[in-house]
């Protein structure tokens, strides 16, 4: 990622960082924090130095700096850094199960899917289409 901010020759102002994993695909905790911790935060940094201003990413319904469970808590420690980042417009979107296709099945999301479409709002499963157009808005509206 350095290799191409570093030859970047035009204005920033709008990114859109939208990377995660899960526990399992990256196969240790360390792993997993280093993708949706330390990635997202040097990131953040690194294109607010070239001027950024607005900064808009995914992160969990459940983030929580102080949750007991692993992947709350890094989502929740992820939002604290950016908050102390000092963005001026940060956009931190909290989805609940993102529906999407998939290359690997999750047995759990296979039979939750369809259960958590009918949902109260907040908890209903969304399509990560759904997710990147609130992020269109967020990032393009006044």
């Amino acid at each position: 990622m350095r290799v191409a901010l570093a030859k970047l020759r035009e204005p920033i102002d709008i990114v859109f960082y939208c990377r995660g994993t899960t526990r399992k695909q990256a196969g240790s905790k360390q792993t997993f924090r280093f993708v949706d911790y330390t990635l997202v935060v040097d990131s953040a940094a690194r294109v607010k130095a070239l001027g950024a201003t607005h900064l808009l990413t995914v992160s969990a319904m459940s983030a929580s700096a102080t949750s007991p469970f692993f992947y709350s808590r890094i989502k929740g420690e992820m939002e604290v850094a950016l908050r102390q980042q000092g963005w001026r417009h940060l956009t931190l979107v909290r989805p609940s199960l993102l529906l999407r296709e998939r290359t690997t099945r999750w047995p759990l999301e296979h039979f939750s899917a369809p259960l958590l479409k009918w949902m109260p709002d907040n908890w209903r499963a969304i399509e990560g289409k759904a997710v990147a157009r609130v992020l269109m808005n967020h990032a393009f509206s006044p």
